[in-house]
């Protein structure tokens, strides 16, 4: 049986490098991956960029009121009939992998769309996003997947002193903040917003001992 797995880390932990990643070791063997990410996050549009530089184009967007299984579907049903119709020998007709970056921005209900690629259509799914908000809440598409997920697995950072990151700390024109909507896209805000992973030694000493 396929799995959902949940890869998660806080901001700057390597995210979208694992997942372009996990995508060439696939395509390097021959076998068809589906990229795809929410529509929500436009920091890159219909991209996915590692700090590392590289980027990708995904092969679809998730909009919020979408049904992320019957997308996956309608792109499962293109790559197969592309790949019969290069009739090149031994050629692999199915994808072997849907990878999902930003999975934190998805519905629950969308989540649930996942697990049953996963499950009911026997393809893989590696979702990869964050686990909590700058308020150290966890975003719904993040607690549905730590519900859901066959496997999770901790993609690690540090914080400005050393130790391990938790934390995602908010920063609207450089200066920490600690009230706002849950989810802000720096290029949708009229002052620059940017994050700092932090521990919770920092995040507290910077949010005065404040969790919410």
């Amino acid at each position: 049986m396929a799995k959902l797995y949940f890869r998660y880390g806080a901001m700057n932990s390597g995210k979208s490098t694992a997942l372009l990643q996990a995508a060439f070791n696939y395509e390097e063997r021959g076998q068809h991956v589906l990229l795809a990410k929410p529509e929500i996050d436009t920091k890159g549009a219909d991209q996915i960029s590692s700090r590392l530089g590289v980027e990708r184009t995904v092969d679809f967007l998730i909009g919020p009121e979408d049904d992320a299984r019957e997308l996956f579907a309608e792109h499962r049903r293109r790559v197969q009939r592309e790949a019969e119709a290069a009739l090149v020998p031994d050629v692999r007709t199915d994808v072997a992998c849907l990878l999902v970056d930003e999975a934190q921005f998805l519905q629950p209900e969308q989540i649930d769309d996942l697990l049953r690629v996963a499950v009911s259509d026997g393809i893989p799914v590696l979702a990869y996003g964050i686990r909590t908000d700058f308020q150290t809440r966890a975003f719904p598409g993040s607690a549905r997947l730590m519900e859901l997920a066959h496997s999770l697995e901790e993609l690690k950072t540090i914080c400005r002193c050393g130790s391990k990151a938790l934390f995602n700390a908010r920063l609207v024109g450089g200066r920490f903040v600690f009230d706002g909507d849950q989810v802000a896209i720096d290029e949708l805000s009229a002052d620059r917003v940017t994050y700092e992973s932090m521990c919770a030694r920092c995040y507290l000493r910077e949010s005065g001992e404040r969790l919410r």
